[in-house]
């Protein structure tokens, strides 16, 4: 009996409690557990809380004021904040948007590391569409929104954001942010128009495309594997030809005067190895094992369309661009030529081999031994025999070329 009265008197507080709570309205859940996440701050009129930022470094702003900007989403929070006199919660989250454009450009690892823990237990794309209207007000970080993006830091510094905000992330994840990009920017449609259109017609477009892929999807900085997944991305949902297209609009060479792509630079005369670094980067990149959706005829059948892009270029910028490309995909390369019995093209890119190894100063010994490995491709010494004299038919007709152009002055 004392046991039992003992019981009930311990159970009548509770229940009390439990009726007091019940009428003041604080009902466990998502609304209690919002108001308790500003502590003390929550009872500051919305002029004041402002105050209180001026004192604050920007992290610390952001850290503060991203949580406050939270709340605002709360039906019971905005009852507060509707009180305050001269500050409305529209002025509040425009402040908010312009102190995360300064710490996005200031430090954009900081919000990207924040909103990635702020958004932790939310869905994917829960967590995009919340960071999205955190960042909308940045006009730099849209593909469109900053006047001048050539001078400008916004497309890099979305770019280190995004790679903060998904570092973790497993493939899957990742899938979900492309296409949310993909959506959001409209980039389908803008490629399509680009890739399909008479190469340099859209030229402010296709700068907008390069610097957006280059900033945001593939951020200086970034993980190999991470690039690869990225420009697989970009690349795959088109066919080969506009591949090769897009390939050579977000990597190919530009002007040094206004960042637009220059088409007939492969065709008019040769180039020099800065304007093929990109390019022979992004097929190491994607030949490399970090590009698992690639096969090695993939990268060449890319490489092979690559150099008629938007016309066949010069004998002498397509074999530089194997050279920078590797000794695994130049021989890969010349191999698929011997297979496909094309020995006629196989002799000119030997040869070509051959002269800019002299240009540019390589050792001609690996142009010799290049040769040799290539040799052994024939499966016949009918085949074999017969490269070796298209190679030494290239040879005479370069030569006596050459000889004219002398005499010529």
């Amino acid at each position: 009996m004392t046991s039992s009265a003992g019981s009930s008197r311990t159970s009548v507080p509770r229940q009390k409690q439990r009726r007091s709570s019940r009428r003041c309205g604080h009902t466990p859940g998502r609304d209690s557990q919002a108001l308790s996440a500003l502590g003390d701050f929550q009872t500051l009129p919305l002029e004041i809380f402002q105050m209180v930022l001026n004192y604050l470094s920007e992290v610390q702003q952001f850290n503060l004021s991203v949580q406050y900007f939270e709340q605002l989403q709360f039906p019971n929070q905005r009852r507060n904040f509707k009180t305050a006199p001269t500050v409305s919660n529209r002025d509040f989250k425009q402040h908010h948007k312009q102190l995360t454009a300064e710490l996005c450009v200031l430090n954009p690892s900081a919000p990207g590391l924040l909103l990635k823990r702020c958004t932790l237990l939310l869905p994917t794309r829960d967590r995009l569409k919340y960071v999205h209207k955190v960042l909308s007000g940045v006009s730099c970080f849209k593909l469109n929104g900053c006047a001048s993006p050539l001078h400008c830091l916004g497309l890099q510094c979305y770019g280190v954001f995004l790679q903060i905000l998904t570092a973790g992330w497993d493939e899957l994840e990742c899938h979900r942010v492309f296409n949310f990009l993909w959506e959001l920017s409209n980039l389908a449609r803008k490629v399509q128009t680009v890739v399909s259109s008479k190469p340099g017609s859209a030229r402010r477009l296709e700068l907008r495309i390069r610097l957006f892929c280059r900033g945001v999807l593939l951020s200086p900085g970034s993980h190999r594997s991470d690039s690869a997944f990225w420009l697989t991305r970009i690349l795959k949902p088109w066919p080969m030809v506009n591949q090769a297209r897009l390939l050579y609009i977000i990597f190919g060479p530009v002007s040094s005067r206004d960042g637009h792509v220059v088409w007939q630079k492969m065709i008019e005369g040769p180039t020099d190895e800065t304007s093929l670094k990109g390019l022979a980067d992004a097929i190491k990149l994607l030949y490399g094992t970090e590009a698992r959706e690639w096969t090695a005829d993939d990268v060449i059948s890319l490489v092979d369309e690559l150099s008629v892009v938007p016309q066949e270029w010069l004998m002498e910028n397509n074999v530089r661009l194997l050279l920078l490309s590797g000794n695994s995909i130049c021989f890969t390369f010349l191999a698929s030529k011997a297979v496909n019995g094309r020995a006629v093209e196989l002799a000119r890119l030997m040869v070509f081999m051959a002269l800019v190894c002299e240009k540019d100063l390589y050792c001609m010994d690996w142009a010799v031994k290049m040769m040799q490995k290539v040799c052994k491709v024939f499966s016949s010494p009918w085949e074999r025999n017969n490269f070796l004299q298209c190679l030494e038919n290239t040879f005479a007709h370069m030569l006596m070329d050459m000889l004219q152009a002398v005499l010529a002055g």
